[in-house]
């Protein structure tokens, strides 16, 4: 009898294994695209409104529970709202979504969306017609039918998610759920799940155009290793140890820091040069990277983003990050051209005050990230062959365009990368600013910066290495003249690692004058003399490349 009860009781386990399988390939068959593909986009299509919206929970303790509806009817938002740290549950926001011409009397579209365990009426002063109804996670809708072609400017035609207490919503005609977060038990702030939505058609976005100012002047502010996390984020050796009674929330300090300098140094232009996203302290990326564009978005400040080696670490691989960064406000970042390696292969032109001719040209290439033969190159990967060549074919074109020819003034270029060049470690090379670390470049010499000397650039500048902040003057070795300074910007965020002496949060600032030909830089501290230019000095004059003055 006994031996009949244990082979019952294991037929029973195994039964209830098969069955658990069988519902967990079931539910991921509605997964038509990886989450770290298919999460940045969100849930429309052009001409659908939103008609209903729910929350469904599962367990992975129980067997029969799953998180799939009915794919005719509903459409899964690829974002578990646990952000996949609950080994048990996991929730999905699901849409019923219809074409706006397919309405009929009967059909309801959403007007309005809160959050929160009340209904919302409570607190209204007037009784609308249309009440709200309860959806699970302490949603509300409020639903009516579509009675005037008017309403096509109300209803809410798209959905999304991000997450924490400090998400922010930088697309226009978006805005974020108030008063906060779906109501689930996620375990802290970073897992706080919120509703943004968009009303209406999509808004087009006008790509800006950069200009030198009237003045001969064009500035650029340059942004690297944010580290941004989803939620507040963990400050890493803040500096100086105790401030604000040793209380650090890594992100609100890093973004306070960067907007105090965009306020103080109105930019221009800025370039964010890697490591915006802190790897996998950000499991929702676009939460991440919509503060630091909805930074610039407020100040109206156009920017160029390359990536660094953790940007790719979190939710969002390089191509689904610059989609996204691509249709965002103010934004001129490229993916630039697919048949080289990297994503972010491009180039910039800022054009003369008053016509179409290019005062200046930027470039940027994706250093990519880890060594792909760690054996016999340690560290960290190169610039490809395929890459230089199209940079030194894009600017021979360039030169012989309309654009260059016709500039009646000398013409500057610069480039910007994330990871250094190996010629950064060079001890010959005279240098104005702080080298605090080892410099971390490819064990492997592409050769990337002859490439830069031989088609006239004249300064390159670079992040990844937090702690170093100078520039390097390469010199030619048959004249002995200073052929291309190598700057780095120093790191900007409290996510990422600092504290090496007292070394306090950077960025790096670069003036041109296009009348002058004259390229000036410096740098801006978080803390200290915080309205301070540090080590300012001239590095391009007359367009070419001086040495620094002592």
């Amino acid at each position: 009898m006994t031996r009949r009860i244990v082979r019952t009781g294991i037929q029973l386990g195994l039964l209830t294994t098969i069955v658990f399988l069988l519902v967990f390939l079931l539910d991921n068959r509605y997964r038509v695209l990886p989450q770290s593909i298919h999460s940045h986009l969100p849930l429309h299509h052009e001409g659908l409104v939103i008609t209903d919206i729910t929350v469904q929970t599962c367990s992975s303790l129980n067997p029969l529970s799953s998180c799939k509806l009915d794919q005719d009817k509903w459409h899964r938002i690829e974002k578990d709202l646990y952000l996949s740290t609950g080994w048990v549950s996991k929730a999905y926001v699901y849409i019923k979504r219809k074409r706006e011409e397919e309405l009929t009397d009967e059909d309801k579209v959403i007007l309005d969306i809160r959050t929160g365990k009340l209904d919302p009426a409570m607190g209204e002063k007037s009784q609308a017609a249309e009440k709200w109804e309860s959806r699970p996670a302490g949603v509300w809708l409020k639903r009516s039918a579509k009675r005037h072609a008017s309403d096509s400017k109300k209803v809410v035609t798209a959905v999304d998610l991000l997450f924490g207490a400090d998400a922010v919503e930088p697309r226009p005609g978006w805005e974020l759920i108030k008063p906060g977060a779906l109501l689930l038990e996620t375990g802290g702030e970073i897992g706080e799940a919120r509703l943004t939505i968009r009303r209406g058609p999509p808004q087009k976005i006008e790509k800006p155009v950069p200009r030198i100012r009237k003045d001969g002047k064009f500035k650029i502010m340059q942004v690297s290793d944010l580290h941004l996390s989803t939620g507040l984020g963990e400050c890493r050796h803040p500096e100086p140890k105790g401030h604000n009674g040793g209380r650090c929330d890594a992100d609100p300090r890093t973004l306070e820091f960067v907007e105090r300098v965009l306020d103080e140094e109105k930019p221009d232009f800025v370039v964010l040069s890697g490591d915006q996203v802190n790897g996998d302290s950000a499991p929702d990326a676009q939460t991440a990277m919509f503060k630091i564009v909805q930074v610039l978005v407020e100040r109206k400040i156009p920017y160029a983003a390359i990536f660094g080696n953790h940007d790719d670490e979190g939710s969002l691989t390089r191509g689904a990050m610059m989609s996204l960064l691509e249709s965002l406000p103010y934004s001129l970042s490229e993916a630039g051209p697919n048949t080289i390696e990297g994503v972010g292969n491009y180039y910039v032109e800022v054009l003369a005050h008053q016509n179409k001719h290019s005062a200046l040209t930027l470039y940027f290439l994706d250093t990519h990230g880890y060594s792909p033969d760690e054996r016999q190159f340690k560290g960290y990967d190169w610039l490809k062959v395929n890459q230089i060549n199209w940079f030194k074919t894009t600017a021979k074109t360039l030169r012989d365009s309309e654009t260059h020819k016709h500039y009646t003034h000398i013409h500057l270029d610069m480039s910007f990368i994330h990871i250094p060049l190996p010629e950064y470690a060079l001890k010959s090379n005279p240098i104005v600013g702080t080298w605090k670390e080892g410099v971390t470049a490819p064990g492997f010499n592409s050769h990337f910066k002859d490439a830069l000397v031989e088609e006239g650039v004249k300064a390159v500048s670079c992040g990844h290495d937090h702690v170093n902040d100078y520039c390097a003057l390469s010199t030619n070795e048959k004249t002995g003249e200073g052929d291309l300074w190598m700057c780095y910007a120093g790191g900007s965020g409290f996510g990422g690692y600092g504290g090496y002496d007292g070394y306090h949060r950077r960025l790096r600032v670069f003036e041109i004058d296009a009348n002058e030909a004259r390229i000036s830089t410096w740098k801006r501290v978080e803390y200290g003399d915080i309205g301070a230019r540090l080590d300012e000095q001239v590095i391009v004059d007359a367009g070419k490349v001086v040495a620094a003055q002592s």
